[in-house]
């Protein structure tokens, strides 16, 4: 299955609580802080509801 990098580009100070929650359950913490995660709906679901705040790339 494919996979996804996912880095925090923005903070969460005005975020919303729910998507603070979403941040730290996709493995981030500080700006500029990175993971990498399987390619699933339930990822894809939590990366559209951070859009705002994350940037993605794909990872062979």
């Amino acid at each position: 299955m494919a996979k996804v990098k996912i880095k925090l580009v923005r903070s969460t100070i005005g975020a919303l609580p729910k998507q603070r929650a979403t941040v730290r359950s996709l493995g981030l913490r500080k700006i500029g802080s990175s993971t990498v995660q399987e390619d699933t709906p339930a990822i894809k679901g939590m990366i559209r509801t951070v859009a705002h705040l994350v940037s993605t790339e794909e990872v062979k």
